[in-house]
């Protein structure tokens, strides 16, 4: 009996002792979160004061050589060297020869029908002195100044239908058509600048043998370019013939002055633009070379431009009161690639500078401390 009293002791002992072993496991084992602090983000602000804003429209486009030359074959040959390298970056003078093809074959034609032509009017001159000898003065000075190694001249002028007839029927005007139809196409073998310029596309080289309609390059007149730009309809009347434009390279390091020479009559259905043609004259500028127009449009009058990042939907701004975040409306005027210009914000307001990513009205925020003024 007294066992049994002990063993329930000892049982009831051990069970109080595991049950106070186990909740202080439990207590040691409680996680605290700790309690979460308030972020106030940082914003900068700018303080506004409105003023006449000018409204200026940017076009931009590629300057093109005003006046340029595609140069194709009309007849076929081996190409031959000239005095200078055909190449691309090569300078002519001009009148100077670009392209010679080889046509000593075609030459050789030529020769034998102005010598064919001389025999035909050779033959007809002891019966032209004795059937028409007030004619035949002018028929022998013109045999007197024939060349074969020159340009056949223009047959003598012919003044009675008797003489034509006489003329016609041995076949020295079908004979003197055909020489000069030669002559044309002879030509056509060697191709001249028409005016100074570069070689800016060499698509042949000497010895090879060039096909009719074969493009062998490009030529251009460095001295003048345009630059053609599309303007919306709501600015199209800037663009007057006759006035000047301000442009600049994409780096915006130079810039130059322009002149529209020509406006399309025709709107763009897609687009809603109008192109405009800028001629502008400068040794540094190149073909090819991106610039900027800058036209200006009207003033704006009590407005600031701030960055497009800035405008909310378009119609509203951040701005700062108490450190709270709060939202005003604001009326655009333009919108620019990277600008806008809007009104109704009263003088005073301090206006996010910055976009704040997650911002909203009410938000708390802490303004830094240096402002600037936007105008």
């Amino acid at each position: 009996m007294r066992k049994a009293i002990i063993s329930v002791l000892i049982g009831v002992v051990i069970i109080g002792a595991s049950y106070f072993v186990s909740n202080s496991i439990i207590d040691s084992k409680t996680n605290r979160r700790p309690q979460a602090q308030k972020v106030v983000k940082t914003v900068f602000v700018d303080t506004v004061k409105n003023g006449t804003v000018p409204i200026v429209v940017t076009a931009n486009g590629n300057l093109v050589a005003k006046r340029r030359v595609e140069l194709f074959a009309e007849v076929q040959g081996v190409f031959r060297p000239g005095s200078q390298l055909f190449k691309a970056g090569q300078e002519y003078n001009s009148g100077q020869t670009l392209i010679r093809i080889d046509a000593s074959e075609y030459y050789a034609s030529v020769q034998s029908a102005k010598s064919n032509l001389f025999n035909l009017i050779t033959s007809i001159m002891p019966d032209l002195q004795l059937d028409y000898p007030e004619h035949f003065p002018k028929w022998q000075q013109y045999l007197n100044e024939f060349d074969l190694e020159k340009t056949t001249p223009k047959l003598p002028q012919i003044d009675s239908e008797k003489e034509k007839f006489f003329v016609s029927g041995r076949g020295i005007l079908t004979s003197y058509y055909n020489v000069k139809n030669l002559e044309q196409r002879l030509s056509k073998y060697t191709i001249s600048a028409p005016f100074k310029g570069i070689l800016t596309e060499a698509l042949v080289t000497e010895g090879t043998l060039v096909r009719a309609g074969q493009k062998l390059g490009e030529y251009i007149n460095t001295g003048s370019y345009e630059l053609d730009v599309a303007v919306g309809k709501t600015y199209s009347d800037l663009l007057e013939v006759g006035k000047q434009v301000t442009l600049s390279n994409l780096d915006r390091t130079k810039s130059y002055i322009g002149k529209v020479i020509r406006v399309n009559g025709r709107v763009d259905q897609a687009t809603q633009t109008v192109t405009a043609f800028i001629e502008v004259r400068d040794n540094d500028l190149k073909e090819g070379q991106y610039l900027e127009a800058n036209l200006q449009a009207s003033e704006a009058t009590d407005a600031i431009k701030i960055d497009r990042s800035l405008l909310v939907d378009n119609q509203s701004l951040f701005v700062v009161r108490d450190s709270v975040l709060d939202m005003i409306p604001v009326t655009p005027v333009y919108f620019g690639e990277k600008n806008v210009v809007i009104q109704n914000v009263p003088d005073g307001t301090p206006i996010v500078s910055k976009p704040l990513p997650g911002a909203y009205s009410g938000m708390l925020v802490k303004v830094y401390q240096e402002q600037n003024t936007v105008e």
